[in-house]
Parts: structure tokens; sequence; C-alpha cells
């Protein structure tokens, strides 16, 4: 059967690229069809990387842990720390006397310091490179197995990239940059084909389609309403943007790096608790100024960053990473805005969509169907490697890995 893809983003690759390991799925029947003119030009290219096994609310654990041991497996197979910089990483919360904590940027699912909050806390010595710790208490969230950073050059680029070409390796057709524009059903009203036109010169093609799979992130509910017109259905994902910064410093080099990475969740005066991630190659990526008032460009390559909130993180990185009384010595090496996909649940949206859902009399064949994997808020990298695993099962009818059942669309 031919699956079709939407989205060629770290979810979609990565169904894609377990997919394609089946024995009962010919690599050259799976396509990837990827608007953007760029690939991971949003939340997979822009993201932290961190990792964590156990931080999630009970419907997502057996998804956050499968996806771990696949990230350290797929580490081990591929020697992951050079090629994608896979990295332990020691979670640290830097929080101002008699203040809140600096995870709980986000709530209900959405949060890394949520989750962060049902561990032990024990004091501890922060990253040398984290000078601007004043009077605040430094306090270790977890370290050894339970965390790990996978810092993939500017952001998870790497790994985005590993997986994609291990695709068109095995044969997987990529189509970018392309957008689907319609589906076509046969006499019986199955899904049958999608029509796909190119975003550079308009060429249209028809694909043979019997099992569709939508991964297009934050543009998710806008793909299923434009391809299923007459479906009452709507996607509850949205979108919540984020900018992020990533810098050098003298204090965090590949010296330091066999100590391991650190993740510092803290508050800042601005009003917004920053994220900042240590990364092998020696960066260090600064976010957690997010909004939801940014409106969904139409590509992500057409996002507008704001200055403003750029010289927001400009600040915060001098007065945490800093040397007090000495010139700014952190150097600027890329700005960015992505767009995460995020539900009203705080949970993604892994599963089947049911025909009664399609609209007009469409149904799929047996063994066909309509898959949705989007909403996975700022867990989309952690969680990205058992997704995939788990939406590759789905589509062929067996068992999944881990049980998701408590993340369909009901």
């Amino acid at each position: 059967m031919s699956t079709v893809i939407l989205g060629a983003g770290i979810i979609g690759t990565s169904t894609a690229y377990y997919l394609s390991q089946s024995t009962h799925t010919p690599p050259s029947a799976i396509h990837l069809v990827e608007p953007s003119p760029r690939l991971f030009a949003s939340a997979s290219g822009y993201a932290a990387g961190f990792l964590a096994k156990d931080w999630f609310s009970s419907s997502v654990a057996p998804l956050g842990a499968l996806s771990f041991d696949l990230h350290r497996q797929l580490a081990e197979e591929h020697n992951g720390r050079d090629r994608w910089g896979y990295s332990r990483s020691t979670g640290t919360s830097l929080a101002d006397t008699g203040g809140k904590r600096g995870e709980d940027w986000l709530r209900d699912g959405n949060s890394r310091a949520e989750a962060a909050g049902q561990h032990d806390f024990v004091n501890g010595d922060g990253p040398a490179w984290l000078t601007g710790c004043g009077t605040g208490n430094v306090e270790v969230i977890s370290e050894g197995d339970s965390t790990a950073q996978r810092q993939l050059d500017s952001d998870p680029l790497r790994l985005c990239h590993f997986l994609i070409e291990e695709c068109q390796a095995r044969g997987v057709h990529l189509h970018q940059p392309a957008k689907v524009i319609s589906i076509s059903t046969d006499m019986r009203d199955n899904l049958s084909s999608v029509r796909i036109a190119s975003t550079t010169d308009s060429t249209e093609t028809d694909i043979p389609c019997t099992r569709l799979i939508i991964t297009a992130g934050a543009w998710s509910g806008q793909v299923f309403s434009n391809l299923f017109p007459q479906s009452k259905l709507k996607l509850p994902i949205s979108s919540l943007a984020g900018h992020s910064l990533v810098v050098r410093s003298p204090r965090w080099l590949s010296s330091h790096e066999e100590q391991g990475c650190h993740a510092v969740f803290t508050t800042d005066a601005a009003g917004y608790s920053p994220e900042v991630f240590s990364r092998i190659g020696g960066e260090i990526y600064i976010a957690g100024l997010n909004s939801s008032s940014i409106p969904l460009p139409k590509l992500a390559t057409e996002c507008q960053i704001d200055g403003e909130s750029i010289e927001t993180l400009k600040t915060t990185a001098t007065r945490l990473l800093g040397v007090p009384g000495k010139e700014n010595d952190l150097e600027v090496i890329r700005t960015g805005l992505c767009f995460r996909p995020v539900t009203n649940r705080g949970t993604p949206i892994l599963g089947r969509v049911p025909e009664k859902h399609l609209g007009s009399g469409i149904s799929t064949r047996e063994g066909g169907g309509v898959w949705i994997g989007a909403g996975h808020g700022p867990w989309g990298i952690s969680l990205s490697l058992g997704t995939g695993k788990c939406l590759a099962e789905m589509v062929e009818g067996g068992k999944t890995t881990a049980d998701v059942t408590g993340l369909g669309l009901g």
C-alpha cells in the first residue's frame, strides 16, 4: 500500500524512518511531502533538543520512555555524539530566593517544569558557564540516565538531516517544496490518491495513497481541514511561537564537554521563564520567550523574527552567561522563531481519524486510513522517535510498542 506523510519535520521523518524498516512496506511506496522551501525551518530545526525519559503525565509516559530509549539506541548504533551531538545532560533549576521555580513557563503537560517538580531536588553547583547565579538557589532536577541532551549543530537540525538522509537512501520519496491540494477517491469512495503541487513551478502530480499520515506540526489542523472540507472535526491543535538565541561563550568549550551538558530553568525580571541549554559543539541555546498571539505564517520560512524579543533574550543571556563588570564576551551565532504545535489537553494527538470524521461519505479500504501525529508542544524532539515508531506500527495494523491509547482523538 502507498503511504503519504504530510509534513517532513522530525515527526514525519521519524515515521518514514521506522516505516521504511518494515518488511511489509517497501520504502519506494512511502512519500514525504513538505511545502517549505527549506527543510526543518520551524520547531524541528529551532527547538532545544532536550530529551527526558520520565517527565510526562501518565498518558504520555509510555511514549516518553520508549522514545528516550530509541534516541539512545539510535545514537549508539550511528555514533550520535559525533553526528548530532547526543550527550547526557543535567537538569538544573535556578530560582531567586523566595521566587517561583523558573520551569513553570507552561502548564498542564506542556511544561518541562511541572514535570521537573515531580522529582527530588538536591542542592548543587551550576555549570561554570552559568555566571549570573547571584543569590539564587541552584538545584539539580535530575542527572545521569533520566535526561539527555541531543544538541544538533543548530538545534536538532543534524538529527533531522540524518533521519531524512537515511530514508532517502532506502528509497523513500521526498517531494519538496510541494503542498498537497486535494484527495481523490475510487468508485467505492475509498481514499485512493492525493494531488500535490510544486510550490516552485505549480506542476501537479497525483500520488497513489491508501494510507495518509498528517504530521504537519502547527499546520496539521489546516492541512486536515483543507483536505476534508466537509468534515465537522476541527483538530484541537494551535501554535505557540517561541523566539530563541544561540551563543558561544569562552566558558563553554570542547574541553568542558566531557563533563556533560546542562539544562537550566530559571526566571527573569522581564516576566518570562528562560530555558538555557549547553550543547556539544560549544553552543548555548536560550529560549522560553513564548507567545500564542503571533500568527502562524503560511510557510515556516515566512515567519518574521521580532527584534524586541531577541533583545530581551540577549539581555537575559548577558545576565546569566556574562561576567559582571566586564565587556560582554558572548558571540551570537543564530537567532530564531519557531511555532510549536500545542493542544488544549496538553498532550499530543496520536492515532487514527475515525472514518465518520472524514466527511462526505469518504472511507478507506481495508488496511488503509488517515492518521494524525501532532501537538507535541515543547516535547516534539523528545517524543519524536517513539511517535514515529508507533505511527508506523499503527498504519501496518500491528500492536504499538508503547501504550498510546490515551492519545487518540476519541
